[in-house]
């Protein structure tokens, strides 16, 4: 089998690397050469030049780990439709769904047309201001991942907070959300093809006294700093059983809406009553080692090699096979299309 590995070119080979991202490359790129496969590191960059490597490369599957082009999220879901529009079995959730997921404004509406729990929301933009939803509420970029723009002044207390955070968040962000502030347990269910895995939480517990209890972009990547060391991840969370349960069909149910595939996040609040409220739904968690996703699957007993060997087995198994002449006569069969080229295409093949 001959795999492709996808990533970010610019934030793991640029001026100021991101060695993470080339850290899960290597760990993945072992697991795959161990159990004989040829590994093509492909790094994504915006000159578009990857895209023929990807078209010639007559590839098997591709391991996506493009968590964006050049750090922004919001050309995550274009790497996918490249492997879309070429037929390679790939990694993840489809473009549709990454692209989704990515607008939280958007997927708050579909999960709230689902029927699940979402703390009440409105969108900022520019040209406009945003509708009271009450208070505590916090601000966050409306498509963007990893925590980018959300700090402890995120969480605003009243009207003249919310407009002063508004103001500044949109010299960045065309598009912000607005959300109530659930002042609860956090926790995350990771899902592994058909299976949901053990909840995890995160402990803020020994968070400085007067800071919100948020992950933050700092605690999620200003390593050894008060917000970090103030959010620790458990797994399994220590949740009563029946919660626990209603935490994972959430999830579940959740990522049914967005038609997630291969694997994925659920990140939610529990407030005071014991409610769980969805925060994010993420197509394109990470995936590295030591990450929350890997951490859930230990839990479970699923070690790194077989959680990703899973991946690229439940990659192959769903991708789509299309017979592009048949579906567009089907297609036009069902548009009372006449003569029916379906037809015509069955003589032809007699």
């Amino acid at each position: 089998m001959k795999v492709a590995i996808l990533f970010d070119a610019l934030s793991a080979l640029g001026a100021s690397p991101e060695f993470l991202i080339l850290d899960t490359v290597q760990a993945v790129e072992e697991i795959l050469a161990d159990d004989g496969a040829t590994v093509v590191r492909i790094p994504v960059n915006p000159d578009g030049r990857w895209v023929e490597r990807v078209r010639r490369g007559k590839f098997d599957l591709a391991f996506n780990l493009c968590e964006g082009i050049d750090g922004v999220a919001a050309l995550e879901p274009a790497a996918i439709g490249v492997l879309e529009l070429f037929g390679i079995p790939y990694t993840g959730s489809s473009s549709a769904t990454t692209s989704l997921s990515l607008r939280k404004h958007v997927v708050n509406s579909v999960l709230e047309r689902a029927g699940l729990p979402v703390p009440a929301w409105t969108l900022s933009r520019r040209a406009a201001m945003a509708e009271p939803i009450g208070f505590p509420a916090i601000c966050k970029p409306a498509a963007e991942d990893a925590s980018l723009g959300i700090e402890q002044r995120s969480v605003v207390r009243s009207a003249r907070a919310l407009a002063a955070r508004l103001k500044e968040m949109h010299t960045c962000w065309d598009e912000v959300l607005v959300q109530q502030f659930v002042d609860g347990r956090e926790v995350n269910v990771g899902i592994l093809g058909a299976e949901v895995l053990p909840v995890a939480e995160i402990d803020f517990g020994a968070m400085p006294k007067g800071m919100w209890r948020i992950v933050s972009y700092t605690s999620k990547w200003n390593v050894g700093s008060a917000e970090d060391l103030g959010a620790t991840p458990r797994c399994p969370a220590d949740l009563p059983g029946e919660l626990t349960t209603e935490c994972q069909r959430i999830a579940l149910a959740a990522w049914d809406a967005v038609g997630g595939a291969s694997y994925g996040r659920v990140d939610m609040r529990i407030d005071a009553n014991g409610q769980p409220w969805i925060l994010e739904v993420n197509a394109n968690p990470d995936i590295a080692p030591d990450a929350g996703l890997a951490r859930m699957a230990r839990a479970a007993g699923i070690e790194y090699p077989e959680m990703i060997r899973t991946v690229c087995a439940e990659a192959v198994a769903s991708a789509p096979r299309i017979d592009v002449a048949h579906e567009w006569a089907l297609a036009e069969r069902l548009s009372g299309a006449a003569p029916p080229l379906l037809d015509l295409l069955a003589v032809g093949q007699r």
